[in-house]
């Protein structure tokens, strides 16, 4: 017998608050276009009727609406406007308004001419149907989390970092979102100009956890970011490879460990006791500058994009 059709049920936008529908409508935007920058006015309380404010690349404008009501009315979004065009952000370049509910022709077709009228370029509008159907086609995973009930983080940094994130769906993006644990200073300046060396390991060390286990941490011990590890790549091959990188990172460590106890690399010799400053012999920069060089290098014919070289 052929299998049962299924159907997809729509999403219910009422079951939702306000903030959580903004959070929704901020992290598909977020993801889903080349932003300059995108600012999410609404989470503060005193929007001036810009919800989401963003500029895109190519420097256009965007005022971005949400209305989580069961029904749209002219007034609102006249007296939204208005609130806008008197706000600091000056006239945007297009005014897009996303709600739950469904709008009729006619009421597009009034709104669209009031927004022209007031100087606007250009007006998108979006129905609670659309605006589910654009995250379908390009934000699968952001609706599953949302309707699943997964927490959203709350503040806008942190949904930005989310957005991206959990825009990883394949092997080349996973090695892009890699590719930035190697752009900090311990992987581009030169060894003997390091000037704190237990900080120069403990980078080695974040960076070697992150590939293997995804959780990016900063010097401090303060989490960065979730990032795909190496165990989620679906090639194999990119598996292994991405491990040899974390095993050379690994022998770099230990290296230093062991110029360390051979005292090639020593304190300063101030009685400071958390002095950051140490001394080592050229033989011990000339040998962890190879295995620092070693590790890109294997990076680098996984993911050929990457430019980081150790040196200024």
């Amino acid at each position: 017998m052929p299998n049962p059709a299924i159907s997809v049920q729509p999403i219910h936008f009422e079951d939702f608050d306000g903030s959580q529908f903004e959070r929704l409508v901020f992290a598909y935007h977020t993801r889903g276009e080349h932003w300059k920058s995108l600012e999410w006015y609404g989470q503060t309380g005193s929007d001036l009727g810009r919800d989401i404010w963003g500029v895109h690349g190519d420097g256009e404008t965007v005022c971005i609406q949400c209305v989580n009501r069961s029904n749209l009315t002219f007034a609102k979004v006249r007296d939204d406007l208005s609130k806008v065009l008197r706000a600091s952000n000056g006239v945007p370049n297009r005014f897009r308004i996303i709600l739950r509910a469904n709008v009729s022709a006619a009421m597009r077709d009034k709104i669209k001419t009031h927004v022209s009228l007031a100087g606007v370029a250009d007006c998108d509008i979006w129905s609670g149907k659309e605006f589910e159907e654009h995250l379908r086609r390009e934000a699968e995973s952001l609706l599953k989390r949302f309707v699943e009930g997964e927490a959203f983080p709350d503040t806008e940094s942190e949904l930005k970092n989310f957005a991206e994130m959990d825009g990883i769906v394949c092997d080349d993006d996973i090695l892009v979102a890699m590719s930035r644990l190697f752009d900090r200073p311990a992987f581009y300046t030169p060894i003997h100009q390091e000037s704190n060396l237990p900080d120069f390991k403990q980078a080695i060390t974040d960076t070697i956890q992150a590939l293997g286990t995804g959780i990016w941490k900063a010097r401090d011990g303060q989490t960065i970011a979730r990032i795909p590890s190496r165990h989620q790549f679906k090639d194999a091959n990119l598996r292994k490879e991405i491990q040899g990188v974390e095993i050379a990172l690994a022998k770099l460590r230990a290296k230093f460990d062991d110029l360390l106890k051979e005292g090639a690399i020593r304190p300063c010799g101030c009685t400071q006791p958390d002095c950051p400053t140490f001394m080592m012999s050229p033989a011990a920069a000339r040998e962890l500058d190879r295995l620092r060089a070693e590790a890109l290098t294997q990076f680098r014919h996984v993911y050929p994009a990457f430019n980081g070289r150790p040196g200024w």
